[in-house]
């Protein structure tokens, strides 16, 4: 499989990878592979099926006019974004890649083709650069989930470094286990093999150690951080007061409920998901939507679990649970849109509980066994999301998300590995139930929650 971790782990902003971060980086891709701007003077971005649908909510339209002024995802300040987009605006003109202004206003400059899709994917963007001469360049690029993004006709592996050869290639689990008895080695350290492919050992733990770092910081800030969400909900945080409440019972006399220590991990994930919705810093793990969850069970296991080794735990735990993204990425899909919240939730899921039973020095199959429980709790999760925004259910289902993570590893290492599902299986399951799924419930907000819930000003939102 030539995909590595840092694929599935990026660094980037909020509040959503396939309608944000890779709206961004096809913008700014395009222009680049245009060639010279010199004979720029205009631009237009044509955004379809669920991204016109929803993209107003998931900032689609914001994503898209800063990618075109040349930022990043992973270099773009969260704090400078609401300037560089008023400034835009006042003066009614791009500078594209920050060296050609030409006139543009989101009003006519962005297309919403709510009621059409591009062929390939319902994430699909068709961009329109205008010359001088009076012709036209223009490509067509899809977000395909995670922040990946491809061309037309382009295979989805592009995102990853093609031609590498590595010590283990696999495409299956069954073909990763088979891998690990035959040379009696684990999953985190064949993936660990498999990097080193293609950088040092020393560049694999700086970047998962700064992937660990953002992801910490994300959830202090979300820890800490309180007032309303945008958007037009009128969403509260609340992971702040609900801390705040958690760390006050810890210091009365010992008559907290039980559930009170679990709640401490819900708290985790939800303060990571709040900072998203509000467009802050993040790591899409293996989605934005789903950000929360490997944060929040990597915390548990940092804190709670007491390792030995806590940075090699985390180095192996974020290792392996790429190795399942990896997984359901090419045998399934980790777009909402593509495939409902199962592929998101349920994926960060499934990564979190094979990671933590790794970082807890679990089997392979006992690392298997994790991740299967953890999808298949999460089968025909669709995404629905009120009003397309990254809040309602998407908050809360990140700090369930994480609990049935720490359950279905507890589960897995009680018992010697042996189930009776395959992961490979309940991939393939997830793929075809969302094969199956009504358009309406794949994050399109025009079934379930989002229907059903009338307070939003969808006007606004």
């Amino acid at each position: 499989m030539d995909m590595s971790v840092f694929d599935l782990f990026k660094i980037g902003i909020g509040p959503s990878s396939s309608h944000t971060v890779g709206p961004m980086v096809a913008a700014r891709r395009f222009l680049l592979e245009c060639g010279p701007l010199d004979e720029a003077v205009g631009v237009e971005a044509h955004l379809y099926g669920s991204l016109a649908l929803t993209g107003v909510g998931h900032a689609t339209d914001k994503a898209v006019i800063l990618g075109l002024m040349g930022e990043t995802p992973q270099g773009v300040d969260p704090v400078a974004v609401p300037d560089k987009l008023d400034e835009a605006e006042l003066e009614g003109a791009l500078k594209l890649l920050g060296t050609k202004m030409v006139p543009f206003s989101a009003r006519t400059g962005l297309v919403w083709h709510k009621t059409s899709t591009l062929p390939e994917h319902p994430n699909g963007m068709r961009f329109v650069l205008r010359l001088a001469d009076g012709s036209i360049i223009e490509r067509i690029y899809y977000s395909v989930g995670g922040g990946f993004i491809t061309a037309a006709g382009e295979s989805q592996a592009h995102a990853a470094p093609a031609g590498t050869p590595v010590p283990f290639p696999f495409d299956t689990m069954v073909q990763l286990l088979e891998q690990g008895k035959r040379h009696g080695l684990s999953i985190p350290h064949m993936l660990r093999a498999n990097e080193c492919a293609r950088m040092t050992n020393q560049q694999l733990d700086a970047g998962l150690d700064k992937i660990w770092a953002v992801m910490r910081e994300c959830i202090g800030h979300g820890l800490v951080t309180e007032g309303q969400l945008p958007g037009g909900l009128n969403v509260r945080r609340r992971a702040a007061g609900l801390w705040k409440q958690a760390q006050q019972s810890q210091q009365q006399p010992r008559n907290e409920l039980p559930h009170d220590a679990v709640q401490q991990v819900s708290l985790y994930a939800m303060a990571v998901n709040e900072e998203n919705a509000a467009g802050g810093r993040v790591v899409t793990a293996p989605t934005n939507g789903a950000a929360g969850i490997i944060p929040a069970v990597l915390r548990y296991y940092a804190e709670d679990c007491r390792p030995s080794d806590p940075v090699r735990g985390v180095r192996d735990f974020l290792l392996t649970s790429a190795a399942i993204g990896m997984l359901c990425k090419k045998n399934a899909s980790i777009s909402g849109a593509e495939i409902g919240c199962q592929g998101e939730v349920g994926v960060a899921c499934a990564m979190a509980a094979a990671g933590l039973v790794a970082a807890l020095g679990g089997s392979n199959e006992q690392i298997e066994n994790a991740a299967e429980i953890g999808i298949e709790h999460h089968l025909g999760m669709t995404c629905d999301p009120i009003g397309g925004l990254v809040q309602i259910p998407c908050i809360e289902r990140n700090g369930m998300g994480a609990i049935k993570a720490i359950t279905a590893a507890s589960l897995a290492l009680k018992g010697d590995g042996t189930h009776f599902v395959s992961l490979d299986n309940v991939i393939e399951t997830m793929r075809q139930t969302g094969a199956d799924m009504q358009v309406k419930y794949k994050e399109t907000s025009l079934g379930g929650l989002a229907v059903h819930v009338v307070t939003v000003n969808h006007a606004a939102c």
